[in-house]
């Protein structure tokens, strides 16, 4: 369901944004529009929605426009032209009470800066939210310390800020966020600031979170890395405009442009592609009904040396070489299942290519990919794996 949508939204600076919004849709440049009025195009023609429970990343180098855009979807920046629809409607026509309640209520933010009250203990920073909604001390407390011990910070109550680490306040700034349990939080920059180890520790806990909160996020940062990590999918913005949204294997694997192409040159494949990127359907595969001599010739066949053995749900019972099939035909015995042996290896389709790599430099024959209910989807080579890694296209695998 989508829970958020912006469509061909517009963010203009400066004294004439309509007459440079013209121009804009137009087709007149960024630099021809701030030469010729003054006006810098923020957020041009932007258009996408965030399913509901989705991690939706907005990632761009500085100055393409992400952080103004997160900014409009709010009203912190008020936008020049389009529409953000909220469960279906339009929160540019609210007026500023239904504006303020949605910032209260609907809307949770974590900036990168943290912005915690130096003079505020932990938990009041928390429960600030809470505190200008008019709650009782008592029940924003309540609410305050279970998100305090969601984030990690219980026994941290009546410290300040300057008593605690950037990790530490940064995750501060997240409860604060959660504390009104919006529906939707948006994240800017949040962990740029951070050092690198304590930002991977908060991108994991954030990873974790999300799995037991289930909100719907839209996440900026100019950190691919971080992108690929965290989205289900992800929007890569160039001078205020969205070139490519997809998956982060799609943005990987199929860049839209060569500014996309050249941002992930030098990703790291093997955590981000996975297997079921890279399986193949098998050649063939003997049903727990035949018997040896079928699957000899099924294996003589394709030129192959060993094959899987499914029964008629097609669920995995194991794997059937050509030396085991043989031995029972020259005893004269029809019962394949004295043949088959334990699959040696055996995996989930989304699992990473550098997890499969320990798998593909140990096995004698290639990796089962199986559903959650054992049923084959299809298998993984060696090479298929090292092409993977390499991004090697199609057919070209026999050159890895």
């Amino acid at each position: 369901m989508k829970h958020l949508e912006i469509k061909n939204l517009y963010k203009i600076f400066g004294k004439t944004p309509h007459k440079a919004l013209e121009m804009s849709m137009n087709g007149v440049s960024k630099e021809e529009i701030l030469e010729k009025t003054g006006n810098t195009v923020g957020v041009k023609d932007v258009s996408f929605h965030v399913e509901e429970g989705e991690t939706f990343v907005v990632m761009g180098l500085s100055g393409s426009g992400k952080s103004t855009l997160i900014r409009c979807l709010n009203r912190l920046h008020e936008s020049t032209h389009g529409e953000i629809l909220l469960e279906g409607k339009n929160i540019l026509d609210a007026n500023k009470e239904e504006l303020r309640n949605i910032r209260r209520k609907k809307m949770g933010m974590v900036f990168q800066n943290f912005g915690l009250f130096p003079h505020k203990t932990i938990i009041q920073n928390i429960d600030y939210g809470l505190e200008i909604q008019g709650i009782e001390l008592k029940d924003r407390r309540k609410s305050a310390q279970e998100v305090l011990e969601l984030v990690g910070l219980k026994g941290y109550e009546n410290m300040y800020p300057s008593e605690l680490s950037g990790g530490m306040q940064q995750r501060v700034g997240l409860a604060r966020a959660l504390v009104i349990d919006p529906d939707i939080l948006l994240m800017d920059e949040a962990f740029s600031a951070l050092d690198p180890l304590i930002k991977k520790n908060m991108q994991d806990e954030l990873i974790a979170l999300q799995e037991k909160m289930q909100k719907t996020i839209v996440f900026i940062t100019h950190d691919l890395d971080e992108a690929l990590k965290l989205g289900d999918r992800i929007a890569v913005m160039y001078e205020g405009k969205i070139v490519q949204i997809g998956t982060p294997e799609e943005i990987l694997t199929t860049p839209a442009n060569d500014y996309v192409r050249d941002f992930v040159e030098n990703v790291n494949r093997a955590r981000v592609i996975r297997a079921e990127s890279i399986m193949k359907k098998p050649l063939t595969v003997v049903n727990t009904k035949e018997g040896p001599k079928a699957a000899l010739r099924k294996m003589d066949k394709e030129g192959i040396s060993s094959v899987f053995v499914v029964n008629k749900e097609r669920i995995l019972q194991g794997v059937v070489s050509v030396d085991d099939a043989s031995k029972l035909v020259d005893e004269g015995n029809n019962d394949l299942k004295l043949a088959i042996k334990p699959v040696e290896f055996e995996t989930a389709p989304d699992t990473l290519i550098a997890d499969l790599l320990p798998m593909a430099t140990k096995a004698n024959y290639p990796i089962a990919v199986v559903d959650e209910k054992k049923r084959l989807l299809g298998v993984v080579v060696r090479v298929s794996v090292i092409a993977g890694i390499k991004g090697i296209e199609e057919g070209d695998e026999d050159n890895a």
